[in-house]
């Protein structure tokens, strides 16, 4: 771990662009998919895809994708991937009382869904308000996302803006009196799922946001989320879990003056996955907390996870946090990637970012890319990243008191996670998904 009191002008960090692409694979990409057509997000899909084109597709050369084969991302359709449809669900959440919105590959699924209307909340699907014409979200579809193609390009994030057929617009005015819980279902082997949610809280409303279950073949998700001066949104994405799938998924936040916003996801298994969060915290006082537990075992097929960050700090006294914990065993692989940029005059700025693995085994990796740039003189940024196995005296210890080994290492692996758990401020929803973690646990060890 190292803390850096930063008094001299850094380097600028070059824009990442990549070789150019061959048309034919976007093309490919893009004809394989209906793009919705009017409405009012016409203006903002014409000019994602415009900006798509221009970008191209991101290869394995680009030094954005590293770490992460994006090729999976790039072919016209997923492999299909054959679910059981009379499995009982058990999806996170299930037994909170919350506002409940079920999407089915992507799309709503008005049926099964709860009645939308809650005090303090405005809530439409995508689909049914670009129908009607005119929204509020006219002036955000699509912007945040836009603004965060700077300075590296994100070209999935712009095909989503492009594509999603589907997802919810949600304007908070007050403090709803429950959660609003996403619960994605699968129907189709080979779903390539696409949606684009949208989120605007008002001055001094809170929201908590859940999203849970599983998803298509393949999916494509994209979060914009706007907070005004004093608002405060919890976000907890638990969707992945279980999945054996290739999935993408962004949020991108706008944190004015006094706002909060707390992100945590928890990915259990998974073959091929991304999550990309970008923040800009333009306000004073602002705060940022995006956090992750991630357990990955490859002895049922390859396991990969990258969780890739990029934190603004545009103004003064600024907070924010990136913990990042992941448990790897039979060949899984775990990547961070992780940047705090504090621009100038933003002073008294704390920014900590820390990302850590526990390897299970000699075949398991973590690839590991920790970076701050700073151009004010009067702040408080850290970043470090270890990578470890179980600590063998801890082991003893509890070996010791009669505890049996399974039990041992499941007991440490827990406490290694617990730091990334804390950033859920919800007791009751971070007992729960502890208990899932748990649960998961005892049956790889």
């Amino acid at each position: 771990m190292s803390e850096i009191a930063v008094k001299t002008k850094a380097q600028q960090t070059p824009q990442v662009t990549g070789a150019p692409k061959a048309a034919t694979a976007l093309d490919d990409r893009l004809a394989a998919m209906t793009l919705p057509q009017g409405g009012f997000t016409a203006p903002a899909r014409a000019e994602a895809l415009s900006r798509l084109r221009a970008m191209g597709l991101p290869g394995p050369r680009d030094e954005y994708w590293r770490y992460t084969d994006p090729r999976l991302f790039n072919v016209p359709g997923p492999q299909p991937l054959p679910f059981d449809a009379k499995a009982p669900e058990s999806p996170l959440f299930q037994e909170r009382d919350t506002l409940t919105l079920v999407f089915v590959d992507g799309a709503f699924d008005a049926a099964s869904s709860d009645d939308l209307a809650l005090e303090g909340i405005e809530i439409t699907t995508l689909a049914q308000a670009d129908a009607a014409g005119d929204h509020w979200a006219a002036g955000l579809y699509g912007t945040l996302e836009s603004a965060g193609q700077q300075p590296v390009k994100r070209p999935f994030a712009a095909l989503n803006s492009a594509a999603a057929a589907d997802g919810v617009l949600i304007r908070v005015t007050g403090t709803p009196a429950k959660p609003v819980h996403i619960l994605h279902r699968r129907a189709d082997d080979a779903a390539d799922a696409v949606w684009h949610h949208v989120i605007r809280l008002e001055e001094g409303s809170e929201l908590t946001f859940l999203e849970s279950g599983m998803v298509g073949a393949r999916s494509n998700a994209v979060i914009e989320v706007d907070l005004a001066p004093g608002a405060k949104l919890h976000h907890i994405a638990a969707k992945r879990a279980i999945d054996p799938k290739v999935g993408l998924s962004h949020l991108f936040a706008r944190v004015a003056e006094g706002a909060v916003l707390k992100s945590f996801s928890l990915a259990v298994n998974g073959t091929h996955m991304r999550h990309e969060a970008v923040i800009d915290m333009m306000g004073d006082d602002a705060v940022a907390h995006v956090a992750a537990a991630v357990l990955g075992d490859g002895a049922t097929g390859r396991f990969h996870h990258d969780d890739t960050v990029f934190i603004t700090h545009g103004a003064e006294r600024g907070e924010s946090r990136q913990v990042f914990k992941k448990v790897l065993k039979n060949g899984a692989t775990g990547v961070f990637q992780g940047k705090i940029l504090v621009k100038q005059g933003a002073q008294k700025t704390d920014g900590y970012q820390i990302s850590q693995a526990l390897l299970l085994d000699e075949a398991s990796q973590f690839l590991a890319k920790p970076e701050l740039e700073i151009y004010a003189d009067d702040v408080k940024c850290s970043h470090g990243s270890t990578t470890g196995a179980i600590d063998e005296q801890a082991l003893f210890y509890l070996r010791s008191r009669g505890v049996p080994m399974d039990r041992a290492i499941v007991f440490l692996v827990l406490s290694f996670l617990a730091d990334a758990l804390e950033e859920v401020e919800d007791e009751g929803l971070r007992a729960e998904i502890n208990e899932r973690l748990e649960a998961w646990l005892t049956s790889h060890t």
